[in-house]
């Protein structure tokens, strides 16, 4: 995934973890941070309608032009919030990852991976223990 698509990921996966009432203060936490950060950075990025409804792509979609617009990939402590929330989703609500269609587990390798489009309700993408030499 590239940079951005990752901290949209990580926004909308914490967001949708957070609207249960069971959620764990450490995923709760984690994306309070990854927010915060965004909010007091880029005032201009709304993230109130993809909090709403983390599970829309055309609420993603929008974040995610507004990330790439004030090019935040280049952000490191913005890229280490989102690895930050996606980890603490992965142990501690595992449903909520699935539910916004991507499931990835132990990738390692020097390549890039890149996964776009995902439209699944439920799993579209489930990548476990790959190691990325090359592209893909």
């Amino acid at each position: 995934m590239d940079p951005i698509s990752v901290v949209v990921t990580a926004l909308a996966a914490g967001a949708a973890a957070g609207l249960k009432p069971a959620a764990e203060q450490v995923v709760k936490d984690a994306y309070a941070g990854l927010k915060a950060f965004i909010q007091q950075k880029w005032q201009q990025v709304s993230l109130g309608q993809l909090e709403a409804n983390p599970t829309s792509e055309a609420r993603r979609s929008v974040v995610q032009e507004d990330l790439e617009r004030i090019g935040a990939a280049k952000d490191r402590e913005l890229l280490a919030l989102a690895d930050r929330v996606l980890e603490a989703v992965s142990r501690h609500a595992p449903d909520t990852a699935r539910s916004l269609g991507v499931r990835l587990e132990d990738i390692t390798g020097g390549g890039s991976l890149r996964i776009a489009d995902v439209t699944a309700g439920d799993i579209g993408v489930d990548a476990r223990k790959v190691s990325v030499q090359g592209d893909i």
